[in-house]
């Protein structure tokens, strides 16, 4: 399925990660780690060519096993790696997974995130067959927040205290997402 998978809205395209986006996804989380290393923990400042590598290992055993659905975001344009949007935490049995984004720094506001997530929660509601597709964000984290809600999650509550790392705690904002929540964007 994994080669099958190609998504696209015309400005971009989502397909799975593969082994020649190692030197593209390094450059593009480079690039993008001041708007990166406040909220997400894996982005750090050493982050190398190897992690990239692994990442994409790690995309493709996942992915073979129907845990998580990681997709690399591309500018339809130029084939250029633009960011990542994908599906984990995937619970087939309760039809459940949780959603999540990033977009490289010079793509921000410009709409690329939300496609994206548009995108992959319509494959997550339409392929995988999901019910619920869950959103959370630190608190404080604008940019991702401002996402859940273009693409028609609604806001169920803040959990206290919820994500923990660089010896910083945040509170984190949960949305839910339902195929009829994804209709009804307004």
């Amino acid at each position: 399925m994994e080669d099958e998978v190609l998504l696209t809205d015309g400005s971009i395209t989502l397909r799975p990660f593969r082994p020649g986006d190692v030197l593209p996804l390094y450059q593009a989380v480079r690039e993008s780690l001041p708007e990166l290393l406040p909220w997400l923990p894996w982005a750090y400042s050493d982050y190398s060519t190897k992690d990239s590598r692994k990442w994409i290992e790690l995309c493709a055993r996942t992915w073979a096993k129907g845990k998580e659905y990681n997709f690399a975001i591309i500018n339809s344009q130029d084939n250029s790696l633009i960011g990542g949007c994908g599906l984990n935490q995937v619970k087939r049995r309760a039809r459940f997974a949780n959603l999540g984004y990033w977009v490289r720094s010079e793509y921000t506001r410009k709409g690329v995130a939300t496609a994206a997530a548009l995108l992959v929660a319509s494959f997550g509601f339409n392929e995988l067959g999901l019910t619920h597709i869950e959103i959370g964000a630190a608190t404080g984290n604008n940019a991702s927040l401002r996402v859940a809600e273009k693409v028609g999650a609604i806001r169920q509550g803040i959990q206290k205290r919820k994500i923990a790392f660089r010896d910083k705690v945040y509170d984190r904002v949960v949305f839910s997402l339902t195929p009829e929540d994804l209709g009804n964007r307004g």
